[in-house]
């Protein structure tokens, strides 16, 4: 049963309350509680919405439950046993591949583009309408269930950056089979034990992912892993990538994915209860080496390119890409070739963005330039600028945004006190979280309530640091321990970095603690020049010393600077500092399977020795 009518006039209320700014026309109730909020009133709309998701939250999010469909309504919002694990609209079934995909084909939207397909690595252009991309789906999901996934099996997603990857989660999710994405070219130590660990009941795969000046073969990659792995899926179904030659495993293995296509028989979706899981996400690597890869100087103008040509609105990336398209391209030149009529804000998460960058990105894109912050573990943001709730498209430089209703987020010393504003201290959530937060690990509850329940009861640790503003802005500095004790004065090493990074000559730069007998720790900067920089390392060494100096204070007792080639980061765009710390003071550290260029950690070991 679709629940469109009553979905429609509850909608149509719901937004008419929260659209509507000041507090004359509101509810006794709803004064109140927007009196009462402490950090979030400066906004209206958003301030009533964050609210409400905080003093009413079974109000609120059935309210917000009615703008997706539903094969089967809820008939109870929210049920807490345990705060750690609550559950959000008991008794509802739906599907979030229909929500995705179906629902936007019957209200007429079947030839919108859905999906553009743009490779500047092999010249691919696609595009993929809703209704196309519901066929393809529907028959995908029909090939996993001929070969015997069912609801609850796991499957695992081993492809590079390509459309086939995006329907292979939608026909996952089409038939309740959570899936596990996993990055294509990891090493197949890594892989082995994530199969080992999901057990997944089939696995889909590519030939090749295609590279700046090579490709990597997997099917050598998944064989490998196959054969250390104890647990054994019973299919690999494998995408060829067109024009080049086809790869199998074995006969009793292998499934070709154009051959499976060919007779396929769509499936529908499946109804699911509301709390079914819809995938699981590593989010770091537990063993194994990843295998290194080169990485090619990048294309300064393809974002430019990308966003003329399709006409974007918007666009979502990570302050990583940003700073690699600045150390190449200081002035934008290349994105100056390029008219972006349309876009009208780009949005940035994955990692915390300094100042410089984002200012940078405004003036090159000329438009709002909007910081995120969330988490692998909350599947959403836990704060945003609320475009649609009136929150400013200029807001405060270095904040990651307001929380997110439903994110009942606090800044608490290691004694759970709250601390004042533009204090720093630990990131927390007060429970229960809100729906689509992470369930649990998986198959291990007990470890899941450990590791992010125990520090601060009552509280979801974001193990992140930072402080909120007098308006309620947050402002992410570094992990908790990412910070730097530098002779009992604790240090973010986020902040540090953002000083560094005023400094005209420096592209990128990460801050670690060295390890001092007198002081406990003082920083040390690792630092990317841009490209042409002719001042020598030791003038901008001394400048950026003097500007540490001058922003945060003697207190840092900041001084050293090593200059590199290159950081390590992981794919999301994170910078790992344990890691680096323990390179820079001698100890032996780890290199995750997440990290793009791991030959980074050698060049920075033999750097830090001279």
């Amino acid at each position: 049963m679709q629940l469109r009518i009553k979905q429609l006039v509850r909608l149509q209320r719901v937004l008419g309350r929260w659209s509507r700014c000041g507090t004359a026309t509101a509810s006794a109730h709803e004064r109140a509680a927007a009196q009462s909020c402490r950090f979030y009133a400066s906004d209206c709309a958003y301030s009533r919405a964050f609210a409400a998701a905080r003093d009413q939250p079974e109000v609120f999010w059935g309210e917000r439950g009615l703008e997706i469909d539903w094969f089967q309504p809820w008939t109870k919002t929210l049920h807490v046993e345990d705060p750690v694990f609550p559950n959000w609209f008991v008794g509802g079934k739906l599907n979030m591949c229909y929500n995705a995909v179906d629902r936007h084909v019957e209200s007429g939207r079947g030839e919108q583009p859905a999906i553009i397909h743009d490779s500047p690595v092999t010249g691919t252009k696609k595009i993929i309408t809703f209704r196309e991309l519901q066929a393809e789906v529907s028959k995908l999901a029909g090939v996993l269930v001929r070969n015997g996934v069912r609801q609850g099996d796991l499957v695992v997603i081993y492809m590079p950056m390509v459309p086939e990857a995006m329907i292979t989660m939608l026909a996952c999710a089409r038939i309740g089979a959570p899936h596990s994405l996993i990055f294509g070219g990891f090493a197949s130590k890594e892989l082995s034990v994530r199969i080992d660990h999901a057990k997944p009941k089939l696995m889909v795969t590519a030939s090749f992912g295609i590279e700046p000046g090579r490709r990597v073969e997997y099917t050598p990659l998944v064989k490998k892993a196959l054969e250390m792995s104890s647990h054994k899926p019973s299919k690999v179904l494998i995408y060829n990538r067109p024009n080049m030659e086809k790869v199998f495993l074995s006969p009793e293995l292998s499934l070709d994915w154009d051959e499976e296509m060919a007779s396929a028989r769509p499936h529908d979706c499946v109804s699911l209860p509301s709390n079914h899981p819809l995938y699981v996400l590593y989010t770091s690597g537990t063993t194994g080496t990843p295998k290194g890869k080169p990485v090619g100087t990048p294309d300064p103008g393809a974002f430019f390119r990308v966003l003329s040509e399709h006409g974007a609105s918007s666009m979502f990336t990570a302050p990583t890409a940003i700073r690699a398209i600045r150390q190449q391209d200081p002035h934008a030149a290349y994105g100056k070739k390029y008219a972006l009529d349309r876009l009208q804000s780009l949005f940035l998460a994955g990692e915390r963005c300094d100042v410089e960058t984002l200012e940078w990105a405004k003036k090159s894109f000329g438009v709002p330039v909007l910081d995120h912050w969330w988490q692998t573990e909350t599947g959403s943001a836990i704060t945003s600028s609320f475009m649609g709730l009136g929150s400013s498209l200029t807001p405060p430089a270095g904040q990651a945004g307001k929380p997110v209703p439903g994110y009942n987020v606090t800044v608490i010393d290691d004694q759970m006190q709250e601390v004042k504003p533009r204090t720093l201290g630990n990131i927390v959530v007060r429970l229960p979280l809100p729906p689509g937060a992470a369930l649990s690990l998986w198959e291990n509850k007990s470890l899941f309530k450990t590791l992010y329940f125990s520090k601060f009861p009552g509280y979801y640790d974001t193990m992140d640091a930072g402080f909120l503003d007098e308006d309620g802005f947050l402002y992410i500095m570094s992990r908790s321990d990412d910070v730097i004790n530098v002779a009992g004065h604790r240090l973010s090493a986020g902040a540090l970095e953002e000083s560094v990074l005023l400094h005209s000559a420096v592209g990128d730069c990460a801050v670690v603690g060295l390890e001092d007998p007198l002081k406990g720790h003082v920083p040390l900067a690792l630092c990317v020049l841009k490209n042409g920089v002719r001042d020598t390392e030791e003038k901008v060494k001394t400048e950026i010393v003097k500007l540490v100096r001058d922003t945060v204070g003697p207190v840092a007792a900041f001084k050293n600077v090593l200059f590199v080639r290159g950081l390590p980061k992981t794919r999301s765009g994170k910078i790992p500092r344990s890691s680096l710390s323990n390179l820079v003071n001698g100890k032996p550290y780890k290199v995750t399977p997440t990290i793009e260029d791991p030959d980074v950690f050698k060049d920075i070991e033999r750097q830090a020795r001279v």
